[in-house]
């Protein structure tokens, strides 16, 4: 007797802002054609698409950059402190580094542009999922000039800016210690933990304790 084929993983929930009825018309579908994705609410502004996470449970947002009334960039803002465990992608026609950079201090964890979204949406929006970030080329160029730069001057890196406390946290939280745990180990309060976690996560612009286990042993302080 055959076993049963395993079930399809469920398809990731999309969230569409753009306010160019035309413009959400072919991204939708893009998304909505590729296997495992669909779009299951649209908005023409970041106040709607922030509604729109009211009455939809949504995995993935993909938010214009620019839009009347609220921005992508504000709305990235309020959605990645409203819901933390959802993934924000930026889609511009913008490739401009000002924006870029906006876009990740708003938590989100891609920017693709319009002008090659056919060849590079899809793909972001499965890296997004997998807790990955996607940049295009230019902003690929632009992260190590900027960090170059503030090497040069002498500025902290995203790697010294840990506090040695900080660093022994994000260690403990990446081999899976509970908050209590951590508290006991290091004989402070669960409620200091906490605070420390949020820090790390403000710090290092991450969103959950997955993107944290990444960085951490990115940063050598803990085995793959």
């Amino acid at each position: 007797m055959n076993a049963p084929a395993p079930a399809a993983p469920p398809a990731i929930r999309i969230l569409l802002a753009d306010d160019h009825t035309l413009v959400r018309r072919g991204v939708r579908l893009i998304l909505d054609g590729e296997p495992g994705m669909r779009v299951v609410a649209e908005a023409g502004d970041g106040a709607e698409a922030i509604a729109m996470t009211r009455s939809h449970t949504v995995d993935l947002a993909v938010l214009d950059v620019a839009m009347p009334r609220m921005t992508g960039l504000q709305a990235a803002r309020e959605l990645a402190a409203l819901h933390p465990g959802m993934r924000i992608l930026m889609l511009t026609m913008y490739d401009n580094e000002q924006y870029f950079f906006q876009a990740l201090r708003a938590g989100a964890c891609g920017y693709v542009l319009k002008s090659v979204a056919d060849r590079d949406l899809v793909a972001a929006c499965r890296a997004a999922m997998r807790g990955e970030s996607f940049l295009y080329p230019g902003a690929v160029t632009a992260l190590i000039r900027n960090y170059l730069d503030r090497a040069r001057q002498g500025e902290e890196t995203p790697d010294h800016i840990l506090t040695a406390r900080e660093e022994e946290v994000l260690k403990l939280i990446a081999e899976g210690h509970s908050s209590k745990d951590i508290a006991d180990l290091l004989v402070i309060s669960v409620k200091t933990v906490q605070r420390h976690r949020a820090n790390l996560l403000h710090k290092l612009g991450l969103h959950d304790r997955l993107e944290l286990t990444r960085y951490a042993i990115r940063a050598g302080l803990i085995e793959p």
